[in-house]
C-alpha cells in the first residue's frame, strides 16, 4: 500500500513543477518544524528546583543538550557525507526515537542524574537536518524548498517556547514532564511529514545538468575537498560559525532577554516575533529562485549575506540609541540575523558545489561549519558558567551582535575575493590548455 502511494504522488510530482515545489517546501518545514518538539520545549521551563546546585541548574541542563547536539554535527561530517538514499527513512526515525526515549528518562530519573538524558536527547537531533537536506539537494529549486528547514528553525522556536509556557502556567504540567509530553504529541505529526519526504522523486536529469549530480563522498573525497579550498571554506565556516553561536544564545535565552525588555510580554511573544522573522525571511528567499546561473547566483548570496550582517549591525545601533524599541529591535535584529544564517545553510554551499563543478555533496560541508559553531557555543556556555560570570544577557546579545555582524562582514568579503580568484586561475587555466591544444 504504501509503495502504490508513493508511486502515484511521485508521478503526480514529476509532472508538476508547481505541486512539486510547495511540496517539497511543506515536507522540509514540518519535518524539521516537528524535529524542534523534540529538542526546543525544555528552553520554556525554568527548572526553579534546580538552580541550588550547578550539575541541576538549566544553565547545565542546556549546556548537556548543547553538548549533545554538538556531538551529533561531529559524527554528522561522517554519517550525513556519506548517507546512501536508502538509509534515509530508517534513519532519521532511529533520530527522533531515542531523543523522544532520552526525555521520558529525563522526566523520571533522579535530579542529579537529568542531564545525562539531555545530553542523549541532543545526541541524535543534530543530524535530523541533513537527512531532510539529503532529500532535497541538487535540485533546480533546492534554494526555496530548503529554506523550509530553516524558516521552521525560526517560527518552531517561538511557537514551542509559547507552548511549552502554555502546558507549565495553564494546563499544570511539571516542568520535567513537559518535553516529554510535546514530543509525544507530535510523534504522528513527525511520522507524517517522512512520509512527505519519502515520497519525493529523485533529482531528474534538468537537475543534474544544473546542479551535479549529488553523492556519498568518502573520508579522501572529504580530504581532497578541503585541501582544494581550504582557506576559502576556513572563512565561510568561521562566519556561520559566528551566526550559529549567535543564534544559539539568541534562543536559548530568549526568555531572560525578553524578561528585561519587558517584563509584562505575553506567553504569545515569542511566536509573535518570530512568526515575523520567518515571514520576511522566506520571502526573501524566493528571490534565489530567479538565479538560474550558479555564478550570477553565487554572487547574490554573498550579497544578500552581507547585507544580513549589515542589518544586524544598524538595528542593534539604533536599538542601543532608543531610536526603535525592543520589540522591533528583536524582529529587524532577527531578519538581519536569518538573512545570513538561512543562506549559509541551505543557499551557499548548494551554490558552491555547484559552481566549483565538485562530486560530493552540500550536507559535508553543512555539518562541518555547523559542528564548528556548537563548540564554541558550548564552550561560552560552559566557560560563563564555569567561571561564575554574572551573565547580562541582553548586554550579552548586544555585544554579540556587534562582533558577529563586523567581522563576519570582513571574514565574506575576504572568502568572496578567493572564491573570484579561484574562478580567475580556472578559467585562465582552460584558457591556456585550449591554446596549447591548438598550437
Amino acid at each position: 500500500m504504501f509503495r502504490n502511494s508513493k508511486q502515484r504522488v511521485s508521478g503526480l510530482l514529476t509532472r508538476n513543477t508547481q505541486f512539486f515545489t510547495l511540496w517539497c517546501f511543506v515536507a522540509s518545514f514540518g519535518a524539521y518544524f516537528s524535529m524542534y518538539a523534540f529538542r526546543k520545549p525544555f528552553n520554556a521551563a525554568l527548572f526553579l528546583d534546580g538552580e541550588s546546585s550547578f550539575l541541576t541548574s538549566k544553565a547545565f541542563f542546556i549546556i548537556a543538550q548543547v553538548l549533545g547536539y554538538m556531538c551529533s554535527k561531529f559524527i554528522g561530517v561522517k554519517v550525513i557525507s556519506e548517507l546512501k538514499p536508502n538509509q534515509r527513512v530508517r534513519l532519521i526515525l532511529l533520530l527522533i526515537l531515542i531523543a523522544e526515549f532520552a526525555l521520558f528518562f529525563f522526566a523520571i530519573a533522579p535530579l542529579s542524574f537529568k542531564f545525562i538524558f539531555l545530553f542523549l536527547n541532543g545526541l541524535p537531533l543534530g543530524m535530523v537536518w541533513g537527512v531532510v537536506f539529503s532529500f532535497l539537494e541538487g535540485r533546480r529549486v533546492t534554494e526555496f524548498i530548503a529554506s523550509g528547514l530553516c524558516i521552521s528553525a525560526i517560527v518552531s522556536s517561538g511557537f514551542l517556547k509559547s507552548f511549552g509556557r502554555y502546558f507549565i502556567e495553564e494546563i499544570g504540567v511539571l516542568d520535567f514532564w513537559m518535553p516529554f509530553l510535546i514530543g509525544l504529541i507530535f510523534v504522528p505529526v513527525f511520522l507524517f511529514f517522512v512520509w512527505m519526504l519519502w515520497v519525493i522523486p529523485k533529482p531528474n536529469s534538468d537537475d543534474i545538468r544544473l546542479k551535479k549530480k549529488r553523492v556519498p563522498m568518502t573520508k579522501l573525497d572529504r580530504s581532497n575537498f578541503l585541501n582544494r579550498y581550504k582557506f576559502g571554506l576556513l572563512l565561510l565556516i568561521a562566519s556561520y560559525a559566528m551566526l550559529s553561536v549567535f543564534r544559539d544564545f539568541r534562543d536559548n535565552f530568549s526568555v531572560e532577554i525578553w524578561s528585561q525588555i519587558n517584563e509584562k510580554a505575553s506567553l504569545s511573544i515569542f511566536l509573535e516575533t518570530e512568526s515575523i522573522v520567518g515571514i520576511i525571511v522566506v520571502l526573501l528567499m524566493g528571490l534565489f529562485v530567479f538565479f538560474k546561473n550558479n555564478t550570477a547566483g553565487l554572487k547574490a548570496t554573498f550579497l544578500i549575506i552581507a547585507f544580513g550582517f549589515a542589518t544586524l549591525i544598524v538595528s542593534t545601533l539604533l536599538f542601543q540609541r532608543s531610536i526603535i524599541s525592543g520589540y522591533e529591535w528583536i524582529i529587524s535584529s532577527g531578519v538581519g540575523l536569518y538573512m545570513s544564517y538561512v543562506p549559509f545553510q541551505v543557499v551557499i554551499y548548494e551554490k558552491l558545489i555547484a559552481w566549483l563543478n565538485e562530486r560530493g555533496n552540500a550536507g559535508f560541508l553543512m555539518y562541518l561549519s555547523d559542528s564548528t559553531g556548537y563548540f564554541f557555543a558550548v564552550a561560552i556556555l560552559t566557560g560563563t558558567e564555569f567561571l561564575k560570570w554574572e551573565v547580562d544577557w541582553l548586554n550579552f546579545i548586544i555585544n554579540a551582535a556587534y562582533f558577529t555582524g563586523i567581522i563576519g562582514v570582513i571574514q565574506l568579503l575576504l572568502s568572496f575575493i578567493y572564491f573570484m580568484n579561484k574562478e580567475e586561475i580556472s578559467n585562465q587555466t582552460i584558457k591556456e590548455s585550449y591554446e596549447k591544444h591548438n598550437a
